[in-house]
């Protein structure tokens, strides 16, 4: 049953009909859109446009309704309706017969879809919130287990200077906290309820607008009916946190791909998150970390449409805001998705520390000490980085790194190196001074940790 047929004589064609139903997507918003239609017939009660005995059966057959879509929300899907919003409303005249034709009064599908979106906003950002905070968790407890594993660090994929290993899992938690932090922003911001704001005027009916938000759990409602059925930023900003996490997924995925190959030896991935070859028998595929990596791109790509789609609409609701959810809901499953399997990924890897030190010790990563060591013996740094690089290009063609070069050798570039320098160039001298806030020594490693598992 169409909601607007009054004003037309022709038939609609099967084409525009196909085009312009929106059922097959916004079926989603099922338990929200009935939500909504109860606190809506509890307003409408409250200015006499319901009987408190029609309020009563309006609710009570929309909780039913309620149940059953709870029960199998794929029933949705048998039906040819417009919309979830002709959908609930068709069904409930099935149920109360002339009844369910007064739900709409005061209401248009302007403020109601916008109602039912942030409704269901509000429901993913309370879920997503969790799977961060899991991710989250499970880093914090990597870092634990590899606190004394060192591992190299790297600028330009240039090995330059060490870190351990959770000086590298809690990079990420910094990042994902702030996502988390995005989220809840993105939270308050959504919380506000544009129902009875109508078509784009507002409701002829003195609703108490503030009592409907509570009713249906909004911190308040809405200022400007204009602005409330055409406001998107809360799609736009939910995708804009799914794609700033999603490049932290994907950095991260990045990383873990390269530690896991051949040619790093880092660690490896758990044989429930890798795959094999079809061809090569000995193959073992970072193939979940790859597509986090790959997902990433859907994600931002919806929220590259959504701003597109938004950026030149007039006031106030437009049928182009009808593609705001298909993109929404594939990034809200694709980022689900990822964090969940980030987290079996993080609690499957299993280091090399013999590897990782190893690898720590080449590429001359204890450059920046033997400088610090000059400029501790009185040489400013700009000298003393000129220094260090001669010795470095005369390390590499002797084919040594720097803490073998005999004293005599590495006096030819400075005569104020003295034997006491061999204790500055070790792995572990290069870790512990690295004592502010933030660095990598394992005092500020141990205090992060306890910080972060508080």
């Amino acid at each position: 049953m169409a909601l607007w047929g009054g004003r037309f004589t022709g038939q609609t064609s099967d084409l525009f009909k196909a085009f312009n139903d929106s059922l097959p997507v916004d079926y989603r918003m099922a338990e929200q859109d009935i939500v909504g239609s109860i606190s809506w017939a509890r307003a409408l009660a409250t200015v006499n446009v319901l009987t408190a005995q029609e309020q009563q059966d309006l609710e009570a057959a929309l909780n039913a309704l309620l149940a059953e879509v709870k029960a199998d929300p794929a029933i949705v899907l048998l039906s040819d309706a417009e919309d979830i919003h002709s959908w609930v409303e068709g069904k409930l005249i099935d149920a109360v017969g002339d009844l369910g034709k007064k739900l709409h009064t005061g209401r248009s599908r302007n403020d109601q879809v916008a109602t039912d979106l942030k409704l269901w906003c509000k429901e993913q950002v309370a879920t997503l919130a969790g799977l961060l905070e899991n991710l989250i968790e499970s880093l914090v407890e990597l870092a634990k287990r590899e606190q004394d594993t060192v591992l190299p660090g790297y600028t330009h994929l240039q090995r330059a200077q060490p870190v351990t290993f959770a000086h590298w899992c809690l990079a990420y938690v910094e990042m994902f906290e702030r996502d988390l932090i995005r989220l809840n922003n993105a939270l308050n911001l959504l919380d506000t309820s544009p129902l009875g704001c109508g078509a784009l005027a507002g409701t002829a009916y003195a609703i108490d607008r503030e009592a409907l938000a509570k009713d249906l759990g909004f911190a308040r409602a809405t200022r400007n009916s204009l602005d409330s059925v055409s406001d998107r930023d809360h799609v736009m900003e939910l995708l804009s946190v799914a794609s700033i996490s999603s490049v932290h997924l994907s950095r991260m995925a990045e990383d873990i791909i390269f530690y896991n190959s051949g040619e790093a030896g880092f660690l490896e991935m758990a044989d429930n998150v890798t795959s094999g070859s079809s061809l090569m028998p000995q193959k073992k595929n970072p193939d979940a970390m790859e597509l986090i990596r790959g997902k990433c791109g859907r994600v931002v790509g919806s929220l590259t449409g959504m701003l597109t789609t938004m950026k030149a609409l007039p006031l106030a609701y437009n049928k182009d805001m009808q593609e705001d959810k298909e993109g929404l809901f594939d990034a809200v499953d694709t980022w689900t998705i990822c964090l969940q399997m980030a987290v079996l990924c993080i609690d499957g890897l299993k280091t090399n520390p013999e590897r990782t030190y190893t690898a720590a010790q080449q590429g001359y990563s204890n450059a920046t000490e033997l400088a610090d060591y000059l400029v501790a013996k009185g040489i400013p740094f700009r000298e003393a980085h000129h220094i260090v690089g001669v010795a470095v290009v005369a390390a590499i063609e002797l084919k040594q790194p720097l803490e073998d070069l005999p004293i005599e050798k590495l006096k030819e570039f400075s005569d104020v190196i003295e034997d006491d320098v061999y204790q500055h160039l070790t792995i572990e001298a290069c870790l512990e001074k690295r004592v502010a806030l933030g660095g990598t020594s394992k005092e500020q490693v141990k205090a992060a940790i306890a910080a972060k598992a508080k």
